[in-house]
């Protein structure tokens, strides 16, 4: 394959920031819609991504790449005009980083009790306490977030980068789970407006419920899963 494919899984998933990022990057490239939690954890994804999780980034040399933060990585290095990730060595690409580590765990993590208790049918007074223990983590990471972000209009200055890609898939988690009133974070709040009206956020929004999706030219389509080549495991690990 050409074209790099994303795998992506749905509904809500945190590849969402991945597929804006590939948009904002201006590269040809190919989805793989991933639904969770059946086929993310089948024999078929499994032998793409071990731990049958998403995002995962089949390369245009045959490798396979896991994890958001790495996958960003990738797509910036091959795609240095787009300026989704600054130069090495710079203050910007220590303040890349440090947003994006912050995003990556921090505000992922808070998340977390929230998607667990609605996948595995939790109920009671368990149910109770993780969205308790959760819905306040929500609350301290946007408060972090709100005082990272300072009075610049992105996450890491003046100009987007992956890491507001990230933001944004997470972000909408509180739209979902309705945890708290974004407006209470006013600088939180003005960024996620601000992505809200990008072209790539709308197409990914569509690319996720299975609209008709007009994209920024380097959309290849869709590949089904169970077209990725069988040798795709043993070229990418």
């Amino acid at each position: 394959m050409s074209a790099p494919v994303l795998f992506y899984g749905v509904p809500e998933g945190c590849s969402f920031g991945s597929i804006v990022a590939l948009e904002w990057s201006g590269l040809q490239y190919r989805l793989c819609r991933v639904e969770m939690p059946s086929q993310v954890s089948s024999d078929a994804y499994q032998r793409i991504n071990p731990v049958a999780e998403t995002p995962t980034l089949l390369t245009a040399d045959g490798r396979l790449v896991s994890q958001s933060v790495a996958i960003f990585h990738h797509i910036g290095a091959r795609s240095p005009d787009a300026h989704l990730v600054p130069p090495h060595g710079t203050p910007a690409w220590d303040r890349f980083n440090e947003v994006l580590a912050f995003l990556n765990t921090g505000f992922f993590e808070s998340f977390a009790a929230l998607w667990f208790a609605m996948e595995h049918g939790s109920s009671g007074p368990e149910k109770a306490g993780l969205e308790r223990m959760a819905r306040t983590k929500v609350r301290k990471a946007h408060a972090d977030l709100e005082l990272l972000l300072g009075d610049a209009p992105w996450l890491t200055g003046e100009h987007r980068s992956a890491a507001d890609a990230y933001f944004m898939g997470i972000a909408r988690w509180n739209d979902f789970h309705k945890v708290l009133d974004r407006r209470d974070y006013p600088r939180v709040h003005r960024l996620h407006e601000r992505l809200a009206s990008e072209a790539a956020v709308r197409f990914a929004h569509a690319i996720e419920h299975g609209e008709a999706a007009a994209g920024g030219g380097g959309f290849l389509g869709h590949v089904p899963l169970d077209r990725i080549p069988a040798e795709v495991e043993l070229r990418g690990r």
